[in-house]
This record gives structure tokens, C-alpha cells and sequence, in this order.
């Protein structure tokens, strides 16, 4: 096992003193703290303590803060570096809100240190709503950004976790949310470790991730809150994880209340703890005194739980002197201060991927003298915020930052809902399409047309969101929902220039849009600064430079079953078949090129290959691209190219600058049907560019990426 942890703090101090601690506990003192609201314990000087925190984007649920992009819009940015310092910002705000909600005598849910992010699932499904939280379809991205986002969230004091960071949910997980308390994820060992295990491994080995959770679902069998294969052998064994597990919220009791593995919550909760769930979201862990005096749990492993979730509390420095923990002294101020605000927007600005230009934009406001912002996405402020949310002091809508960019330009801007989001009349007692003669007014009136459609978490999100048309949280299909298509379709028969902005935490079909709109921009749920950001890609202020990090497919392609966990013709990995927008893609208002890559050797060894390339921005404006570095083994069964390395490519008009992509060996390696690493002999194709190597990719960026055979042992 190799470890590549970026800090290396000295656990076993504050081990020790957890193994002290609990020492002078009861069993029933022991119990209360596996619990996620952990009581006080006076006598031994223990402060209450609330384990459920939740920062996917900023922090959430706890009244102000700075509300960042989506994880899924973070994703889009391909650029590790932006996480780590969302996550910097984030924990410095959760800091800042902790100590001052502290000193009051604060500490209720959503108060604490542990935050139960980033959600490092792999969006296979584009119906799986809560496909948003993650960092999209493929494995390595999400380890990338996964991996920078905890370290930002954790910091790098050699001493003391700034914050508690949680991989979750542990593990093959990505719906469907309305079976997910009963369901049986079942994943071939090639899938589970090529797909659904890497980016959980690098947390572990490479972030050093304080907190791992479980998910609902049972895998291959086993509850995943309780399972031996996940918790103990990998997880604990293969990786060498140290920190502690947590069960998703009340996920132990379904291991008896929705999978039947056991006949009642006491045998539930024996079978969690001994197989490694350290802490307990819900109540069922109260059992676990009765599991112990009935023999079926020993109080020694009670012992190593506890004292692993205490050891977590020290590292936090919540056990020592205010004067000897770093992150003590940051003051309430800096939390949704003017600083971060500004660095929300820049955020902002990175997400959006620009999927088609004609040349509409960037719109020239000298040029114009009506704008009309039309959809049921123009003005809400859900569609800016994703799930998993905090509360900003201040919201900029699409219209909004629309119509403050272009009152300083003289600018007549019309707006209309144009229809509900998914509903067929905004108003419950007029006629269907009752906004549409509205839209029929502005394409009139108007020189240019922004049209702002798509989604927001109350149609797609967890189960049990409130306001979900569908209920359980998953999308039906990849269809626009409610009357947009119709809406959209009047838009484009005034031929008119039309920019269609997409929100939306994940893939809908634009086969159609792709034909007729002028441009389109899917701009994902891109925080309270989204409106001002928008509106500076909208006017060139700057360019976009997103890159997708799932598939759009198109409204033609049968997605196999929802159940169905096999990777079988799932992802850009997998398919090519009727893809749209690919994995990847991504324009800018400038054009880029990429002189050949230089090796420094063409034979794959254990040091692994170093590509140098020079890019230059052959346009006229600023912009950033990013460089891709996708690696296949046709010869050696291996799934389609798949991304390797990728770093972004920041330019002036005209610049260049040398790049160095780093191809470790392991990117030459293959599963085989035993989920074994193996490094066979053969030729593999490196593909360096802007893009996949796909034929779709190709004809939207109009160039291939360069292509390069290297070799092992032959």
C-alpha cells in the first residue's frame, strides 16, 4: 500500500489521549457519544457536541454564508487548485461561524467541525437526482477534485484539522432515490474498482480524509453501513484508513427496517459496529448497550470506536487551549465578508461551458437596444442555489445581473417567465400556457434573445426534497419538463438570435436546441454570485472556459436500466452512441492550439511518462482552455480513452506557455475481471489536446487531439 498523504499530523498523541479519556467512561457514556448528537458528559469535562454538519458548497443550514457553485459546476472548472481554495474559504467561514456560536452556548445540528462533504459518487445516470453533489461521470476527475477540496476543507496546519472532511457515501451509490433503504447495488469487482472505488482511495490515501460515510444501499449483499467487505477489508485493510466511519442519516435502520439482514435494531447495530461504522446518524445506536450485554457486540470494539471518534474531536483542537490552535482566532467578520464575495464571482465565472457559438456571443451592447430574458429559470433563485445550501445575504438571479450590467448601457431589457418550470400554467386558475403570448411579445420587441431554462433541486435532488414534481428526487428521463420545449420552440420560430443559458445540475437533451439556438451556455446551479457572473460571460467581461464532466446525450438514446449497475454502455468511458455534448467539451471565445507533445521516453516504466506542451491562444481575447491528457489500451480490453491528466491553460492573445502533463504508470494500468491492477505488455495511445479523441468531440472543436503510441516490454 502506498500513502501519499500531503499532511502528516501526529494522530497517536491524540490517540493516546482519546484511549485515556474513554477509559473513564461507562458503557452508557460510550454509547451517547456514537450518536450524531453527542451529549455533554460534565463529570469528564466533555462539551456537548453535534457531529451532522454539511458543506458541499459552502457552509449550509447554519443561517449566512458564502454560497458557492455546485459541486457539479466546481466540477466543470477541471481545476483542482479553485477547489482547494473553495474548500480553504469554506472551513475559514465554518471556523469563524463555530467559535462565535460556541461561545454562545451553540451547539445544535449544523454547528460543528465535521463536515459531511465532498460527495465523491460517480454520476453514472443522468436521472440520479442527486447527481448534482458530485463532481460528475468520471473516476479520476472526481479524485482530483475530490482530493484538493478536502485538503482545503482540512488545511495544511501540521498540527490540527482546521475542519473534519467526510468522503461520502461509501460506496457504488447513485440511485434510484426511492428504493435506495432497500435496494441491492450489484457491481462486477472490474466495476467496483475501476469505477466506483478510485476516488474514495484517493480521499483516503492521497487526502488523508478524516471521516468516511456509508451509503443506504446494500452492495453486493452487504449493507454498505455495515459491510466487512467495504468497512474493514478495503477500506481499513487495503487502504489503511485511520480515521472514523459514519453511517448515512438513519441507514442503520434500514439494515433491519429495508434490507431484512436482521431481525431487529439491536442485531442491526451489533453487526454495523463490528464490521466498522464508528458513529451512528439517527438513534439506533442506542442499542448498542443492550447489543453488548447480550454478547453479540464487545465493549472493546465499542472502545475503538469511540476512541477514534475523539481522537477526530482532539484533532479539531476542540480539546485544547484556544492560544494553541491556529484557527481559534478567525473572527466572525471574515464569514460572507466582501473578499469572498469577489472570489464567489470569480468561481462563478469558471463554470459555465459554452456548448455552441455562432458568433452571437459575446453580446456588443452598442450594438443593442432590447434584450429580452425569457424562462422560468430567469428570475429563480433556486435554480442559483443546487442543494445542500447555505443562506448568502445577497442573491443575483440571471435577469437580475442582466439587467444591472445593461442599465449602464442604455439597454431596454423585457422579461417574461415564459411557463412554469414544470408545470403547464404559472397560475393555478388561468389556462395552460398562459405566459405564452408574453413570450410572443418580447421575441417581438426584442434585438437579441436570452433564453434561461432547465432545472432546479426541487426537481432534481434527494428523496424526500420538498417540491419535487417527481417525488422520489430522480428525473424521469432527459427531457425538458412541463411546456420549456414548447416555449422554446416559439422563441426560435421568430429567427431571431437566441442564447439559450442552461440551469441545471445535470444532463437534459439539446438535440434540437443544438440545431437552432444561436448559442448555448449550461451554466449549472452557479451560487448567489451567478447572476453577476453570467452577465460578465454574457458581455465578454470574460470568457468561458468550462469543460463538461458528463456526458450530454441525446433525447434519442435509451438509457439502460436505472438498477442496472453495470458500467456497460454508462459514461463517455463506456459509449459513444448518440452523445451530443461530450465528456470534455468545452469552448472559449478565443481558438487555442497545442504544438506536438515531447516525452521524455516512449517506453512505460514504474516512473511513468512526463508530456510537454506548448499552447498558444492564437485568438484576441483572454481566455483559458484546458489540456487533456486521455491514455487506451485497444489491444488489452480496455474501456474507451479516458482522461489521465489534465491543467489549465490560462493565456493572453497571442501568449504561449510550456505545459507538463505527468502520466504515473498507473495511468497505463488495467482491471481485470478480478478487479486486479495489472500492467500488461503492449502498445498503449496517449491522446493530448483540448478534448476527448471521440469523433463527436473532433467535429464540435474542429481539430483532434495529437495522438501517441508508447510502448511496454515490447
Amino acid at each position: 500500500m502506498t500513502v501519499h498523504s500531503t499532511v502528516n499530523r501526529d494522530r497517536e498523541e491524540f490517540r493516546k489521549r482519546a484511549e485515556e479519556l474513554v477509559k473513564q467512561m461507562t458503557l452508557v457514556e460510550k454509547v451517547s457519544q456514537m450518536l450524531h448528537g453527542a451529549p455533554a458528559i460534565e463529570r469528564l469535562g466533555i462539551p456537548a457536541y453535534n457531529w451532522w454538519n454539511e458543506a458541499l458548497h459552502g457552509v449550509a443550514r447554519a443561517g449566512t454564508a458564502t454560497v458557492f457553485p455546485q459541486a457539479i459546476g466546481m466540477a466543470a472548472t477541471f481545476d483542482p487548485e479553485l477547489l482547494r481554495k473553495v474548500g480553504d474559504v469554506v472551513s475559514t467561514e465554518g471556523r469563524a461561524k463555530f467559535h462565535a456560536q460556541f461561545a454562545h452556548g451553540d451547539t445544535d445540528i449544523y454547528k460543528g467541525l465535521t463536515f459531511w462533504a465532498p460527495n465523491v459518487n460517480i454520476f453514472r445516470d443522468p436521472r440520479w437526482g442527486r447527481g448534482h453533489e458530485t463532481y460528475g461521470e468520471d473516476p479520476y476527475l472526481t479524485s482530483r477534485l475530490g482530493v484538493a477540496y478536502i485538503q482545503g476543507l482540512q488545511g495544511d496546519d501540521p498540527t490540527y484539522l482546521k475542519s473534519a472532511a467526510c468522503a461520502k457515501h461509501y460506496a457504488v451509490h447513485s440511485g434510484p432515490e426511492d428504493i435506495r433503504h432497500s435496494f441491492d447495488a450489484i457491481a462486477s469487482r472490474k466495476d467496483m474498482y475501476e469505477t466506483y472505488l478510485p476516488a474514495f482511495k484517493a480521499c483516503v490515501q492521497e487526502a488523508d480524509v478524516e471521516s468516511v460515510m456509508g451509503s443506504y444501499n446494500r452492495v453486493n449483499g452487504e449493507a454498505a453501513c455495515a459491510s466487512e467487505t467495504l468497512l474493514h477489508k478495503i477500506l481499513r485493510e487495503d487502504w489503511g484508513f485511520v480515521g472514523h466511519v459514519v453511517s448515512d442519516c438513519w441507514a442503520i435502520r434500514d439494515i433491519f427496517g429495508g434490507h431484512g439482514l436482521t431481525d431487529n435494531p439491536v442485531d442491526a447495530v451489533a453487526l454495523a459496529i463490528r464490521n466498522g461504522c464508528d458513529l451512528n446518524c439517527g438513534s439506533c445506536y442506542g442499542h448498542a448497550v443492550d447489543a453488548v450485554i447480550q454478547d453479540k457486540l464487545s465493549e472493546e470494539r465499542i472502545d475503538e470506536a469511540v476512541t477514534r471518534l475523539f481522537t477526530t474531536r482532539m484533532l479539531l483542537g476542540l480539546f485544547d487551549d484556544a492560544e494553541k490552535v491556529p484557527f481559534s482566532n478567525i473572527p466572525y467578520l471574515v464569514n460572507d465578508s466582501a473578499e469572498h464575495a469577489a472570489f464567489n464571482r470569480e468561481v462563478a465565472r469558471k463554470i459555465p461551458v459554452l456548448l455552441k457559438n455562432d458568433g452571437t456571443l459575446p453580446l456588443k451592447p452598442d450594438t443593442l437596444k432590447t434584450i429580452g430574458v425569457i424562462g422560468p429559470n430567469a428570475n429563480n433563485r433556486m435554480a442559483l442555489e443546487g442543494n445542500y445550501e447555505g443562506t448568502a445575504s445577497r442573491y443575483y438571479t440571471v435577469s437580475e445581473g442582466i439587467q444591472d450590467y445593461t442599465d449602464a448601457h442604455g439597454i431596454r431589457v423585457l422579461l417574461s417567465e415564459g411557463c412554469h418550470l414544470f408545470k403547464d400554467r404559472t397560475s393555478n386558475i388561468a389556462k395552460a400556457s398562459d405566459r405564452l403570448s408574453e413570450v410572443q411579445m418580447v421575441c417581438e420587441a426584442s434585438d437579441v434573445i436570452v433564453a434561461v431554462f432547465g432545472l432546479d433541486p426541487g426537481l432534481e435532488g434527494e428523496e424526500g426534497d420538498q417540491g419535487n414534481q417527481f417525488a422520489s428526487g430522480d428525473k424521469p428521463n432527459i427531457l425538458f419538463p412541463g411546456l420549456q420545449r414548447d416555449v422554446l420552440e416559439t422563441i426560435y420560430s421568430y429567427n431571431k438570435p437566441v442564447v439559450l443559458l442552461m440551469l441545471s445540475g445535470s444532463a437534459l437533451a439539446m438535440d434540437r436546441d443544438d440545431e437552432k439556438a444561436s448559442a448555448i451556455m449550461q451554466c449549472w446551479y452557479p451560487g448567489a454570485m451567478g447572476g453577476k457572473a453570467i452577465a460578465d460571460l454574457l458581455f465578454g467581461e470574460a470568457s468561458p472556459q468550462g469543460k463538461l464532466p458528463l456526458s450530454f446525450y441525446s433525447e434519442e438514446y435509451e438509457l439502460p436500466a436505472f438498477t442496472d449497475y453495470s458500467m456497460t454502455n454508462r459514461t463517455y468511458r463506456f459509449t459513444s452512441d448518440k452523445i451530443v455534448y461530450p465528456f470534455g467539451f468545452g469552448l472559449t471565445y478565443s481558438s487555442f492550439t497545442a504544438a506536438p507533445a515531447v516525452l521524455d521516453t516512449d517506453t512505460i516504466t514504474a516512473d511513468g511518462i512526463r508530456l510537454r506542451v506548448s499552447a498558444k491562444n492564437t485568438g484576441t481575447v483572454a481566455a483559458a482552455e484546458t489540456l487533456q491528457a486521455y491514455v487506451q489500451a485497444p489491444e488489452l480490453g480496455t474501456p474507451q480513452p479516458q482522461l489521465q491528466a489534465f491543467c489549465k491553460c490560462p493565456l493572453g492573445p497571442g501568449e504561449t506557455a510550456e505545459y507538463e502533463l505527468f502520466l504515473p504508470e498507473s495511468a497505463f494500468s488495467v482491471i481485470n475481471e478480478e478487479g486486479e491492477t495489472v500492467y500488461p505488455q503492449g502498445t498503449y495511445r496517449i491522446y493530448v489536446g483540448f478534448s476527448q479523441p471521440d469523433l463527436r468531440s473532433v467535429a464540435l472543436m474542429g481539430k483532434a487531439p495529437q495522438e501517441i503510441q508508447v510502448k511496454r516490454g515490447i
